[in-house]
């Protein structure tokens, strides 16, 4: 059920790891505004595939055919998963019709009720965090609006984080791209939570080379709930200041 979402991860990484490792360089590409859309309500759309809630992955699906048409080789992926979501929609119609009525039982405490909070930075002091670590509440991805204080004052602060690189534009002279802490799982169906995922954006006039292997990024951290046509695609932005690989 999730070869597909691990053949469009997958197949963009490998896309990517034909570039040099990771350096700042001159000569970024200018990026079509839809080529970004498209690709940031695929990765939306394909944590909803991979949690099992077609109703939720089908209309994002929808429209990223739409914005994808004219591409025969990105359209087939998409309406292959649009297939998958429409199948298993309609066994939860037929399966709703003859279910019997569940047991409620309550639920266990959330690892965001055990969170640590943190603690607020100094004036000048750069934020040296793990991804999960930044990220350790739990976050309702429809909704939104429950970001917590403590993570909203991190906002406009310097940070350095450590991660792999999932490009989001371009394989070559990459100017944004989404940093995950643990490459490994999102080859492998399993892509992380909203608020386990930084967007990162390059300076303007700056790129990057895609690298395999895990990265040391630093910038200004950007605190705030990004939407694309409703839907909530990012809460983690980092303004990249610099990019390099991460000390063994």
């Amino acid at each position: 059920m999730r070869k597909v979402l691990v053949l469009s991860i997958c197949c963009l990484t490998a896309v990517a790891a034909l570039v040099s490792a990771a350096a700042l360089a001159d000569g970024t590409k200018p990026i079509a505004a839809v080529e970004t859309n498209a690709a940031a309500l695929e990765v939306r759309a394909d944590q909803h595939f991979a949690a099992g809630e077609w109703t939720l992955a089908r209309p994002m699906y929808k429209k990223l055919a739409d914005m994808v048409k004219n591409d025969p080789a990105k359209l087939g992926p998409v309406e292959e998963r649009l297939r998958v979501c429409d199948k298993n929609i309609a066994k939860l119609a037929q399966a709703s019709v003859t279910a019997t009525p569940a047991v409620s039982v309550p639920a266990a405490p959330t690892s965001g009720e055990q969170r640590k909070v943190h603690p607020a930075p100094k004036d000048g002091q750069t934020v040296d965090i793990g991804i999960k670590e930044l990220g350790n509440f739990d976050f309702d991805q429809e909704k939104g609006g429950n970001i917590p204080e403590d993570v909203k004052r991190l906002s406009g602060h310097p940070v350095r984080l450590r991660g792999f690189m999932i490009p989001m534009d371009q394989a070559d002279n990459i100017t944004k791209f989404a940093l995950v802490p643990d490459l490994f799982s999102c080859c492998f169906g399993q892509p992380p939570q909203i608020q386990h995922m930084v967007v990162a954006n390059c300076p303007q006039g700056k790129a990057v080379g895609y690298s395999p292997d895990e990265i040391l990024v630093e910038g200004k951290l950007n605190v705030e709930e990004k939407k694309d046509d409703g839907y909530i695609i990012s809460i983690f932005e980092v303004s990249v200041s610099s990019v390099k690989a991460a000390p063994r």
